[in-house]
């Protein structure tokens, strides 16, 4: 996967397009992403323990990765993700200004 945890993604389709948001966690056996105040579901929750409280939680939910790219931090735009290889490791680079992401 070419999106990785920490990263600032645009979305591009759904309930949520166009919002922006850092990635959370990343699942890549799913080919599925976490941002941060994207799809957010209500989840109730059952006191489990006594003297805990239940109640409705506000959560995130995975969304498809590839409803998803990365937003350069030099020119700001989405953009799609590619690779070079300087002295034996891959850099990840913006296919649009060709600055490297981190």
């Amino acid at each position: 996967m070419r999106i990785k945890k920490g990263d600032t993604v645009k979305i591009l389709s759904g309930n949520d397009k166009d919002k922006t948001g850092e990635v959370i966690e990343v699942l890549p056996k799913a080919e599925k992403i976490v941002v941060k105040g994207v799809n957010v579901r209500k989840k109730h929750v059952k006191p489990r323990k006594q003297g805990e409280e239940g109640g409705i939680i506000s959560r995130e939910c995975a969304i498809p990765s590839s409803k998803a790219n990365v937003v350069c931090s030099k020119c700001g735009k989405a953009t799609k993700i590619g690779y070079i290889v300087e002295k034996d490791s891959k850099v990840r680079v913006c296919k649009k200004c060709g600055a490297k992401l981190k």
